[in-house]
């Protein structure tokens, strides 16, 4: 059984227009991602998905332990250079798949060391799924904040070993990974900005996920540069506008990450518009977030040229 921010995650993920009556979620589900959730692990077709090449960098797998356990994760990052800006990827609640190796290569294209850390792997392997619903309630229900965010600690001491600049450390994450961007950002001294696409704002409090961003945007250590869709099915913009009040509250009690932060919202764009592998993805909306995500590092000392910001 799904709860309810399990059960809104999931909506997120269908398409906008309506089904058939009497469609399953499972159906629904096929109808927005173009075929069952099994092939969500790779690109759908591949005239649509974007595929950046690997020459000029150095990517790979590894992994690094946490408290005993061995996390896996994959980087991406310009040949032969050291003293890199790292960006810790976060996946959707796919997990890591193709298209989150492929925004690691595209960032190591822009001259970060890009690594995307495999943060359901002690609950289970999530590409092994064929359904969403079982998928949520198996494994992402199960994985809990503190865990995640000690698995990202030992990603940025793994960054800081492996050619990383910890004075420049960046994170972006998407759907799922879009609400740990704003949890890290809130918790991590190393951080100094994050990019976080379409994560979810507000939530029911719960042994595993106690606090969602709305309640952390007072503790804030970090700007966040929040993206998002105006026709997101699970994200109503009433949560983003209560967060855009909560952090402006903050940002006036003295909060400077807080006041800096900012939102972009794409008044035409679905849910997960920047996957590119999925009939969500709207190309215009992607691009232009991307670009912003890098000048949003790069205006916060987490770029290629910047300085560290102090």
């Amino acid at each position: 059984m799904l709860t309810s921010d399990q059960k809104n995650d999931f909506d997120a993920l269908l398409p906008g227009e309506s089904t058939e009556a009497g469609a399953s979620r499972r159906t629904a589900l096929k109808a927005a991602l173009g075929v069952g959730y099994a092939a969500a692990a790779m690109p759908l077709m591949a005239q649509t998905a974007i595929k950046t090449p690997a020459d000029g960098l150095r990517t790979g797998q590894t992994t690094f332990e946490v408290n005993g356990f061995k996390v896996p994760v994959i980087f991406s990052a310009p040949a032969g250079k050291t003293n890199l800006p790292v960006i810790l990827v976060i996946q959707e609640i796919f997990g890591v798949h193709e298209y989150i190796a492929d925004t690691t290569r595209r960032l190591a294209k822009a001259g970060y060391l890009a690594i995307a850390p495999e943060l359901y792997a002690r609950q289970g392997n999530p590409l092994q799924y064929t359904e969403a619903a079982k998928l949520m309630s198996e494994i992402v229900s199960k994985v809990p904040d503190a865990q995640v965010m000690a698995d990202l600690d030992g990603a940025v001491k793994w960054a800081g070993a492996n050619g990383g600049d910890l004075r420049k450390v960046g994170i972006t994450g998407f759907c799922w990974g879009g609400r740990i961007t704003w949890l890290y950002a809130e918790q991590s001294r190393n951080v100094k900005a994050g990019v976080a696409w379409y994560g979810r704002l507000v939530g029911t409090p719960s042994e595993l996920t106690p606090k969602h961003p709305l309640d952390l945007a007072a503790g804030l250590k970090a700007p966040v540069l929040g993206l998002y869709g105006g026709q997101d099915s699970g994200i109503p913009l009433t949560t983003v506008n209560q967060m855009k009040d909560a952090l402006a509250e903050a940002g006036k009690q003295g909060n400077a990450a807080a006041r800096a932060s900012e939102f972009v919202v794409y008044p035409a764009a679905p849910h997960a518009f920047h996957a590119d592998y999925r009939p969500s993805f709207r190309k215009e909306a992607a691009e232009d977030g991307f670009g912003r995500a890098l000048a949003w590092f790069k205006q916060h000392g987490v770029g290629p040229d910047a300085m560290p910001a102090s």
